[in-house]
Protein backbone atom coordinates (compact mmCIF):
# COMPACT_ATOMS: atom_id res chain seq x y z
CA UNK A 1 0.00 0.00 0.00
CA UNK A 2 1.03 3.60 -0.55
CA UNK A 3 0.89 6.43 1.95
CA UNK A 4 -2.26 7.77 0.31
CA UNK A 5 -3.92 4.35 0.40
CA UNK A 6 -3.20 4.12 4.12
CA UNK A 7 -4.62 7.58 4.70
CA UNK A 8 -7.79 6.59 2.86
CA UNK A 9 -8.08 3.41 4.90
CA UNK A 10 -7.61 5.29 8.18
CA UNK A 11 -10.39 7.72 7.33
CA UNK A 12 -12.73 4.90 6.27
CA UNK A 13 -12.09 2.84 9.41
CA UNK A 14 -12.59 5.85 11.68
CA UNK A 15 -15.78 6.86 9.90
CA UNK A 16 -17.25 3.41 10.53
CA UNK A 17 -15.69 2.64 13.92
CA UNK A 18 -16.75 3.42 17.46
CA UNK A 19 -13.72 5.57 18.20
CA UNK A 20 -13.50 8.99 16.58
CA UNK A 21 -10.45 11.27 16.32
CA UNK A 22 -11.52 13.55 19.16
CA UNK A 23 -10.71 13.55 22.88
CA UNK A 24 -14.25 12.87 24.07
CA UNK A 25 -14.28 9.62 22.12
CA UNK A 26 -10.68 8.57 22.76
CA UNK A 27 -11.02 9.14 26.51
CA UNK A 28 -13.58 6.32 26.71
CA UNK A 29 -10.81 3.82 25.92
CA UNK A 30 -9.75 1.54 28.79
CA UNK A 31 -6.30 0.46 29.90
CA UNK A 32 -5.71 -3.18 28.89
CA UNK A 33 -5.85 -5.86 31.56
CA UNK A 34 -2.61 -7.42 30.27
CA UNK A 35 -0.85 -4.16 31.10
CA UNK A 36 -2.29 -3.63 34.57
CA UNK A 37 -1.61 -7.28 35.43
CA UNK A 38 1.84 -7.66 33.82
CA UNK A 39 3.82 -4.91 35.59
CA UNK A 40 7.19 -5.76 33.99
CA UNK A 41 8.25 -5.59 30.36
CA UNK A 42 11.35 -5.43 28.19
CA UNK A 43 12.33 -2.61 25.80
CA UNK A 44 14.79 -3.34 22.95
CA UNK A 45 16.95 -0.71 21.23
CA UNK A 46 18.72 -2.45 18.35
CA UNK A 47 19.44 -1.34 14.83
CA UNK A 48 21.97 0.14 12.45
CA UNK A 49 22.93 2.61 15.19
CA UNK A 50 24.37 -0.39 17.07
CA UNK A 51 27.08 -0.94 14.44
CA UNK A 52 29.57 1.72 15.67
CA UNK A 53 29.32 0.34 19.25
CA UNK A 54 30.09 3.85 20.44
CA UNK A 55 28.59 6.87 22.24
CA UNK A 56 24.84 6.15 22.05
CA UNK A 57 21.89 5.37 19.80
CA UNK A 58 22.05 9.05 18.74
CA UNK A 59 25.30 8.36 16.91
CA UNK A 60 23.66 8.84 13.47
CA UNK A 61 22.57 12.38 14.40
CA UNK A 62 25.81 13.51 15.96
CA UNK A 63 28.05 12.01 13.28
CA UNK A 64 26.58 14.64 10.95
CA UNK A 65 27.24 17.49 13.41
CA UNK A 66 30.67 18.90 12.56
CA UNK A 67 32.93 19.18 15.58
CA UNK A 68 31.16 16.49 17.61
CA UNK A 69 33.12 13.48 18.94
CA UNK A 70 30.88 11.20 16.85
CA UNK A 71 31.71 13.18 13.69
CA UNK A 72 35.43 12.79 14.29
CA UNK A 73 35.02 9.14 15.21
CA UNK A 74 33.13 8.33 12.02
CA UNK A 75 35.62 10.16 9.78
CA UNK A 76 38.53 8.35 11.43
CA UNK A 77 36.94 4.92 11.03
CA UNK A 78 35.09 5.24 7.73
CA UNK A 79 36.32 8.28 5.82
CA UNK A 80 34.70 11.13 3.86
CA UNK A 81 30.96 11.35 4.53
CA UNK A 82 30.25 12.46 0.99
CA UNK A 83 31.11 8.98 -0.19
CA UNK A 84 30.51 6.84 2.92
CA UNK A 85 27.70 7.85 5.24
CA UNK A 86 25.25 6.29 7.68
CA UNK A 87 23.47 4.39 4.90
CA UNK A 88 26.72 2.51 4.27
CA UNK A 89 26.61 0.98 7.75
CA UNK A 90 23.48 -0.95 6.75
CA UNK A 91 25.36 -3.66 4.76
CA UNK A 92 27.59 -4.13 7.83
CA UNK A 93 24.53 -4.72 10.01
CA UNK A 94 24.05 -8.39 9.06
CA UNK A 95 23.23 -9.59 12.62
CA UNK A 96 24.52 -13.15 12.04
CA UNK A 97 23.81 -14.30 15.60
CA UNK A 98 20.34 -12.85 16.06
CA UNK A 99 18.00 -15.53 17.42
CA UNK A 100 14.54 -14.36 18.47
CA UNK A 101 13.88 -17.51 20.49
CA UNK A 102 17.05 -17.06 22.53
CA UNK A 103 16.07 -13.48 23.31
CA UNK A 104 12.60 -14.51 24.38
CA UNK A 105 13.92 -17.34 26.54
CA UNK A 106 16.02 -14.76 28.38
CA UNK A 107 13.10 -12.34 28.73
CA UNK A 108 10.88 -15.13 30.03
CA UNK A 109 13.57 -16.06 32.55
CA UNK A 110 13.61 -12.40 33.61
CA UNK A 111 9.90 -12.61 34.42
CA UNK A 112 8.87 -10.15 31.71
CA UNK A 113 5.23 -10.21 30.62
CA UNK A 114 5.53 -7.94 27.59
CA UNK A 115 8.26 -6.93 25.15
CA UNK A 116 8.62 -3.76 23.08
CA UNK A 117 11.14 -3.82 20.23
CA UNK A 118 11.93 -0.49 18.61
CA UNK A 119 10.33 -0.96 15.20
CA UNK A 120 11.88 2.25 13.85
CA UNK A 121 14.26 4.58 15.62
CA UNK A 122 15.07 8.20 14.76
CA UNK A 123 17.48 7.01 12.05
CA UNK A 124 14.58 5.97 9.80
CA UNK A 125 15.60 2.32 9.31
CA UNK A 126 12.63 0.03 9.81
CA UNK A 127 13.28 -3.20 11.71
CA UNK A 128 10.34 -4.86 9.98
CA UNK A 129 9.00 -5.66 6.53
CA UNK A 130 7.48 -2.57 4.93
CA UNK A 131 5.81 -1.54 1.70
CA UNK A 132 6.40 2.14 2.45
CA UNK A 133 10.20 2.18 2.31
CA UNK A 134 12.97 0.03 0.90
CA UNK A 135 15.11 0.92 3.93
CA UNK A 136 13.98 -1.96 6.11
CA UNK A 137 15.54 -5.02 7.73
CA UNK A 138 13.69 -7.48 5.52
CA UNK A 139 15.30 -6.04 2.37
CA UNK A 140 18.64 -4.75 3.69
CA UNK A 141 21.13 -5.48 6.43
CA UNK A 142 19.99 -8.69 8.16
CA UNK A 143 17.45 -9.34 5.37
CA UNK A 144 15.05 -10.59 8.06
CA UNK A 145 11.73 -9.37 9.39
CA UNK A 146 13.05 -8.73 12.89
CA UNK A 147 9.77 -7.55 14.40
CA UNK A 148 7.92 -10.46 12.83
CA UNK A 149 10.37 -13.00 14.22
CA UNK A 150 10.20 -11.45 17.67
CA UNK A 151 6.41 -11.51 17.61
CA UNK A 152 6.33 -15.22 16.74
CA UNK A 153 8.88 -16.06 19.45
CA UNK A 154 6.98 -13.98 22.03
CA UNK A 155 3.68 -15.65 21.22
CA UNK A 156 5.23 -19.09 21.71
CA UNK A 157 6.08 -18.08 25.29
CA UNK A 158 2.92 -16.19 26.17
CA UNK A 159 4.72 -12.82 26.18
CA UNK A 160 2.72 -9.87 24.88
CA UNK A 161 4.26 -8.23 21.80
CA UNK A 162 4.32 -4.43 21.65
CA UNK A 163 6.24 -2.05 19.39
CA UNK A 164 7.88 1.37 19.49
CA UNK A 165 8.01 4.03 16.78
CA UNK A 166 10.45 6.94 16.92
CA UNK A 167 9.73 8.00 13.35
CA UNK A 168 8.54 11.45 14.46
CA UNK A 169 12.07 12.59 15.31
CA UNK A 170 13.37 11.64 11.88
CA UNK A 171 12.14 14.98 10.55
CA UNK A 172 15.32 16.65 11.80
CA UNK A 173 17.51 13.78 12.96
CA UNK A 174 20.06 13.82 10.12
CA UNK A 175 19.84 17.53 9.42
CA UNK A 176 23.45 18.30 10.37
CA UNK A 177 24.39 16.67 7.09
CA UNK A 178 22.77 19.63 5.30
CA UNK A 179 25.55 21.95 6.48
CA UNK A 180 28.46 20.31 4.64
CA UNK A 181 29.12 18.08 1.63
CA UNK A 182 27.67 14.80 2.90
CA UNK A 183 25.57 11.99 1.44
CA UNK A 184 22.52 13.43 3.24
CA UNK A 185 22.32 15.93 0.37
CA UNK A 186 22.36 13.27 -2.37
CA UNK A 187 18.86 13.10 -3.94
CA UNK A 188 19.36 9.36 -4.51
CA UNK A 189 19.01 8.83 -0.74
CA UNK A 190 16.29 11.33 0.07
CA UNK A 191 13.89 8.46 0.73
CA UNK A 192 16.15 7.51 3.64
CA UNK A 193 17.65 10.72 5.02
CA UNK A 194 14.76 13.00 4.14
CA UNK A 195 13.32 15.30 5.25
CA UNK A 196 16.33 16.16 7.49
CA UNK A 197 14.97 19.69 7.68
CA UNK A 198 17.51 22.23 8.92
CA UNK A 199 16.67 25.55 10.56
CA UNK A 200 17.72 27.47 13.66
CA UNK A 201 15.09 25.77 15.84
CA UNK A 202 16.29 22.31 14.84
CA UNK A 203 20.06 22.71 14.65
CA UNK A 204 21.13 21.84 18.21
CA UNK A 205 22.02 18.40 19.54
CA UNK A 206 18.41 18.17 20.67
CA UNK A 207 15.95 20.69 19.19
CA UNK A 208 15.51 23.61 21.56
CA UNK A 209 11.78 24.13 21.20
CA UNK A 210 9.66 21.33 19.80
CA UNK A 211 6.56 23.54 19.68
CA UNK A 212 7.80 26.14 17.19
CA UNK A 213 8.17 23.84 14.19
CA UNK A 214 4.63 23.65 12.89
CA UNK A 215 2.67 22.42 9.90
CA UNK A 216 4.02 25.41 7.93
CA UNK A 217 7.60 24.15 8.21
CA UNK A 218 9.10 22.75 4.96
CA UNK A 219 8.01 19.16 4.24
CA UNK A 220 6.15 18.85 7.56
CA UNK A 221 2.86 17.76 6.01
CA UNK A 222 4.66 15.14 3.94
CA UNK A 223 6.41 13.90 7.07
CA UNK A 224 3.22 13.80 9.14
CA UNK A 225 1.33 11.81 6.53
CA UNK A 226 4.24 9.41 6.14
CA UNK A 227 4.43 9.02 9.93
CA UNK A 228 0.71 8.24 10.14
CA UNK A 229 0.90 5.67 7.34
CA UNK A 230 3.93 3.93 8.88
CA UNK A 231 2.19 3.68 12.25
CA UNK A 232 -0.88 2.19 10.58
CA UNK A 233 1.32 -0.31 8.73
CA UNK A 234 2.88 -1.52 11.99
CA UNK A 235 -0.58 -1.90 13.52
CA UNK A 236 -2.05 -3.79 10.58
CA UNK A 237 0.93 -6.05 9.92
CA UNK A 238 1.96 -6.93 13.49
CA UNK A 239 -1.02 -6.07 15.73
CA UNK A 240 1.10 -4.90 18.68
CA UNK A 241 -0.68 -4.67 22.02
CA UNK A 242 0.97 -1.35 22.73
CA UNK A 243 2.53 1.30 20.52
CA UNK A 244 5.07 3.45 22.33
CA UNK A 245 6.02 6.90 21.04
CA UNK A 246 9.03 8.99 21.90
CA UNK A 247 8.83 12.65 22.83
CA UNK A 248 8.61 14.62 19.56
CA UNK A 249 4.98 13.71 18.93
CA UNK A 250 4.34 16.44 21.50
CA UNK A 251 4.98 18.89 18.64
CA UNK A 252 1.67 20.66 18.12
CA UNK A 253 1.62 19.82 14.42
CA UNK A 254 1.16 16.14 15.31
CA UNK A 255 -2.00 16.65 17.35
CA UNK A 256 -4.67 15.97 14.68
CA UNK A 257 -2.62 13.09 13.27
CA UNK A 258 -2.24 11.56 16.73
CA UNK A 259 -6.00 11.59 17.18
CA UNK A 260 -6.49 10.01 13.75
CA UNK A 261 -3.99 7.30 14.58
CA UNK A 262 -5.35 6.60 18.07
CA UNK A 263 -8.88 6.21 16.73
CA UNK A 264 -7.65 3.94 13.95
CA UNK A 265 -5.58 1.78 16.32
CA UNK A 266 -8.40 1.43 18.83
CA UNK A 267 -10.96 0.69 16.12
CA UNK A 268 -8.77 -1.95 14.50
CA UNK A 269 -8.07 -3.56 17.86
CA UNK A 270 -11.80 -3.70 18.54
CA UNK A 271 -12.25 -5.49 15.20
CA UNK A 272 -9.67 -8.05 16.28
CA UNK A 273 -10.99 -8.41 19.85
CA UNK A 274 -7.64 -7.23 21.21
CA UNK A 275 -6.81 -4.96 24.15
CA UNK A 276 -4.29 -2.27 23.21
CA UNK A 277 -2.85 1.00 24.46
CA UNK A 278 -0.62 3.87 23.36
CA UNK A 279 2.28 5.08 25.51
CA UNK A 280 3.03 8.80 25.48
CA UNK A 281 5.20 11.33 27.31
CA UNK A 282 4.58 14.84 28.65
CA UNK A 283 1.04 16.08 27.89
CA UNK A 284 0.71 14.68 24.40
CA UNK A 285 -2.52 12.78 25.15
CA UNK A 286 -5.25 13.41 27.68
CA UNK A 287 -4.82 11.06 30.66
CA UNK A 288 -7.82 8.85 29.87
CA UNK A 289 -6.99 8.47 26.18
CA UNK A 290 -3.69 6.59 26.51
CA UNK A 291 -0.97 5.47 28.96
CA UNK A 292 1.41 8.01 30.48
CA UNK A 293 5.11 7.17 30.42
CA UNK A 294 8.10 8.61 32.31
CA UNK A 295 11.47 8.17 30.62
CA UNK A 296 14.30 7.22 33.01
CA UNK A 297 12.31 8.42 36.00
CA UNK A 298 9.50 7.70 38.42
CA UNK A 299 6.54 9.33 40.14
CA UNK A 300 6.48 10.48 43.72
CA UNK A 301 2.98 9.21 44.48
CA UNK A 302 0.16 6.97 43.22
CA UNK A 303 -1.32 7.84 39.83
CA UNK A 304 -4.93 6.73 39.53
CA UNK A 305 -4.64 5.50 35.93
CA UNK A 306 -1.94 2.86 35.27
CA UNK A 307 1.30 4.35 33.94
CA UNK A 308 4.78 3.24 32.94
CA UNK A 309 8.44 3.96 33.52
CA UNK A 310 10.81 3.13 30.70
CA UNK A 311 14.48 2.98 31.60
CA UNK A 312 17.59 1.08 30.57
CA UNK A 313 20.00 -1.31 32.23
CA UNK A 314 22.79 0.82 30.77
CA UNK A 315 23.13 4.24 32.37
CA UNK A 316 24.71 6.05 29.41
CA UNK A 317 22.95 4.65 26.34
CA UNK A 318 19.83 2.82 25.19
CA UNK A 319 21.79 0.98 22.50
CA UNK A 320 24.92 -1.13 22.88
CA UNK A 321 28.29 0.58 23.19
CA UNK A 322 31.63 -0.83 24.29
CA UNK A 323 31.67 1.71 27.13
CA UNK A 324 28.23 1.05 28.59
CA UNK A 325 27.91 1.35 32.34
CA UNK A 326 25.30 -0.89 33.90
CA UNK A 327 22.89 -0.58 36.82
CA UNK A 328 22.80 -3.17 39.57
CA UNK A 329 20.00 -5.70 39.47
CA UNK A 330 19.11 -5.01 43.10
CA UNK A 331 18.58 -1.31 42.38
CA UNK A 332 16.38 -2.14 39.40
CA UNK A 333 14.26 -4.46 41.55
CA UNK A 334 13.85 -1.77 44.23
CA UNK A 335 12.71 0.69 41.57
CA UNK A 336 10.32 -1.92 40.15
CA UNK A 337 8.71 -2.30 43.57
CA UNK A 338 8.43 1.48 44.02
CA UNK A 339 6.86 1.88 40.57
CA UNK A 340 4.34 -0.94 41.05
CA UNK A 341 3.36 0.44 44.47
CA UNK A 342 2.32 3.63 42.66
CA UNK A 343 0.16 1.83 40.08
CA UNK A 344 2.90 1.73 37.45
CA UNK A 345 4.75 -0.75 35.25
CA UNK A 346 8.45 -0.93 34.47
CA UNK A 347 9.71 -1.42 30.90
CA UNK A 348 13.43 -2.22 31.16
CA UNK A 349 15.63 -1.73 28.11
CA UNK A 350 18.35 -3.94 26.69
CA UNK A 351 20.66 -2.94 23.84
CA UNK A 352 21.91 -6.01 21.96
CA UNK A 353 25.27 -6.01 20.21
CA UNK A 354 25.23 -5.44 16.44
CA UNK A 355 25.72 -9.17 15.85
CA UNK A 356 22.41 -9.86 17.64
CA UNK A 357 23.74 -11.09 20.98
CA UNK A 358 22.62 -9.58 24.30
CA UNK A 359 25.79 -8.83 26.26
CA UNK A 360 26.70 -10.83 29.37
CA UNK A 361 26.23 -7.88 31.73
CA UNK A 362 22.63 -7.24 30.68
CA UNK A 363 21.81 -10.95 30.54
CA UNK A 364 23.07 -11.34 34.12
CA UNK A 365 20.90 -8.45 35.31
CA UNK A 366 17.82 -9.91 33.64
CA UNK A 367 18.38 -13.35 35.17
CA UNK A 368 18.85 -11.80 38.63
CA UNK A 369 15.63 -9.81 38.32
CA UNK A 370 13.88 -13.00 37.20
CA UNK A 371 15.25 -14.97 40.14
CA UNK A 372 13.85 -12.37 42.54
CA UNK A 373 10.47 -12.30 40.79
CA UNK A 374 10.25 -16.08 40.89
CA UNK A 375 10.21 -15.86 44.69
CA UNK A 376 8.43 -12.54 45.21
CA UNK A 377 6.38 -12.08 42.05
CA UNK A 378 3.08 -12.75 43.81
CA UNK A 379 3.44 -9.32 45.39
CA UNK A 380 4.06 -7.73 41.96
CA UNK A 381 2.03 -9.39 39.21
CA UNK A 382 -1.67 -8.63 39.18
CA UNK A 383 -1.50 -6.41 42.24
CA UNK A 384 -3.00 -3.01 42.80
CA UNK A 385 -1.84 0.10 44.61
CA UNK A 386 -2.95 0.19 48.25
CA UNK A 387 -4.37 3.30 49.99
CA UNK A 388 -0.78 4.62 50.29
CA UNK A 389 2.22 3.59 48.22
CA UNK A 390 4.52 3.34 51.21
CA UNK A 391 6.56 5.17 53.78
CA UNK A 392 10.13 5.99 54.71
CA UNK A 393 12.74 8.74 54.57
CA UNK A 394 13.99 8.39 51.00
CA UNK A 395 12.40 10.85 48.61
CA UNK A 396 11.85 9.87 44.98
CA UNK A 397 12.52 12.78 42.64
CA UNK A 398 9.60 12.94 40.23
CA UNK A 399 10.02 13.30 36.50
CA UNK A 400 12.12 12.09 33.61
CA UNK A 401 15.88 11.49 33.70
CA UNK A 402 15.95 11.15 37.49
CA UNK A 403 16.49 7.38 37.71
CA UNK A 404 20.06 7.66 39.00
CA UNK A 405 19.40 10.67 41.20
CA UNK A 406 17.75 9.15 44.25
CA UNK A 407 19.52 8.39 47.52
CA UNK A 408 19.89 4.73 48.54
CA UNK A 409 16.83 3.20 50.14
CA UNK A 410 16.96 2.40 53.86
CA UNK A 411 15.38 -0.39 55.98
CA UNK A 412 12.66 2.11 56.90
CA UNK A 413 11.61 2.53 53.26
CA UNK A 414 8.52 0.36 52.83
CA UNK A 415 6.31 -0.11 49.78
CA UNK A 416 2.85 -1.69 49.65
CA UNK A 417 0.81 -3.56 47.07
CA UNK A 418 -2.39 -5.54 47.50
CA UNK A 419 -4.31 -8.38 45.86
CA UNK A 420 -7.31 -10.34 47.06
CA UNK A 421 -7.09 -10.85 50.81
CA UNK A 422 -3.41 -10.01 50.99
CA UNK A 423 -1.37 -6.91 51.62
CA UNK A 424 2.28 -7.08 50.56
CA UNK A 425 4.87 -5.04 52.45
CA UNK A 426 8.27 -4.67 50.78
CA UNK A 427 11.29 -3.68 52.85
CA UNK A 428 13.45 -2.02 50.20
CA UNK A 429 16.84 -2.32 51.90
CA UNK A 430 17.95 -5.15 54.19
CA UNK A 431 21.56 -5.29 53.06
CA UNK A 432 22.92 -4.58 56.54
CA UNK A 433 20.76 -7.23 58.18
CA UNK A 434 17.45 -6.62 59.96
CA UNK A 435 15.37 -8.53 62.50
CA UNK A 436 12.05 -6.86 61.76
CA UNK A 437 10.30 -3.73 60.57
CA UNK A 438 7.78 -1.17 61.78
CA UNK A 439 4.95 -0.57 59.30
CA UNK A 440 3.58 2.83 60.28
CA UNK A 441 0.82 2.77 57.67
CA UNK A 442 -0.71 -0.15 59.59
CA UNK A 443 -0.80 1.60 62.95
CA UNK A 444 -3.58 0.50 65.29
CA UNK A 445 -5.19 3.90 65.58
CA UNK A 446 -6.94 5.61 68.44
CA UNK A 447 -10.29 3.82 68.05
CA UNK A 448 -10.42 0.02 68.56
CA UNK A 449 -11.32 -1.83 65.37
CA UNK A 450 -10.45 0.95 62.92
CA UNK A 451 -7.07 -0.54 62.02
CA UNK A 452 -6.25 -2.95 59.19
CA UNK A 453 -6.51 -6.31 60.95
CA UNK A 454 -3.75 -8.80 60.23
CA UNK A 455 -4.16 -12.53 60.71
CA UNK A 456 -0.78 -13.84 59.53
CA UNK A 457 2.62 -12.60 58.34
CA UNK A 458 4.96 -14.58 56.06
CA UNK A 459 8.33 -13.74 54.53
CA UNK A 460 8.65 -14.88 50.91
CA UNK A 461 11.62 -17.12 50.29
CA UNK A 462 11.93 -18.16 53.94
CA UNK A 463 10.28 -20.54 56.40
CA UNK A 464 11.27 -18.22 59.22
CA UNK A 465 8.36 -17.36 61.53
CA UNK A 466 7.30 -13.71 61.44
CA UNK A 467 5.68 -12.43 64.62
CA UNK A 468 3.67 -9.20 64.61
CA UNK A 469 2.20 -6.82 67.12
CA UNK A 470 -0.08 -3.90 66.35
CA UNK A 471 0.41 -0.73 68.35
CA UNK A 472 -0.98 2.76 67.97
CA UNK A 473 2.21 3.72 66.14
CA UNK A 474 2.82 0.78 63.78
CA UNK A 475 2.43 -2.88 62.93
CA UNK A 476 5.67 -4.23 64.33
CA UNK A 477 7.15 -7.25 62.53
CA UNK A 478 9.71 -9.45 64.29
CA UNK A 479 11.76 -12.11 62.47
CA UNK A 480 12.90 -15.21 64.29
CA UNK A 481 16.47 -14.38 63.31
CA UNK A 482 18.34 -11.57 61.62
CA UNK A 483 18.20 -11.61 57.83
CA UNK A 484 20.34 -9.78 55.28
CA UNK A 485 19.53 -9.35 51.60
CA UNK A 486 20.81 -7.12 48.79
CA UNK A 487 17.28 -7.25 47.31
CA UNK A 488 13.96 -6.06 48.74
CA UNK A 489 12.21 -8.40 51.18
CA UNK A 490 8.50 -9.09 50.76
CA UNK A 491 6.24 -9.85 53.71
CA UNK A 492 2.77 -11.15 52.85
CA UNK A 493 0.12 -10.07 55.32
CA UNK A 494 -3.09 -12.10 55.39
CA UNK A 495 -5.93 -9.80 56.35
CA UNK A 496 -8.85 -10.74 58.60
Amino acid sequence: MTVQEYLDRIRAVNAAGRYKPDWNSLCTHNTPAWFTEGKFGIFIHWGVFSVPEAFSEWYPRHMYREGSPEHEDFKRRFGDMKHFGYKDLIPIFTAPDFNADEWMDLFAAAGAKYVTPVAEHHDGFQMYRSELSRWNSAEMGPCRDVLGELKAAAQRRGITLCASSHRAEHYWFMNGGRTFDSDVNDPAYDDFYGPAVYNDDLKDAGPRDLYTTTIDSPRMREHLENWLARCAEIVDRYRPAMLYFDWWIANEAFRPYLKEFAAYYYNRAEEWGQEVTICYKHNTFLPDAATFDVERGQLSDIRMRPWQTDTAIAVNSWGYTKNNQFKRAEDIVADLVDIVSKNGCLMLNVGPRPNGVICDEEAAVLRSVGAWLKVNGEGIYGTRAWKVYGEGPTAIPEGQFTDTGRAPFTPKDIRYTCKGGYLYAFILNASGGIDGAALKALAGGAVPGEAVLVERAELFGSDMPVAFRQTKEALELSFAEKIASDYPLCVRLTLK
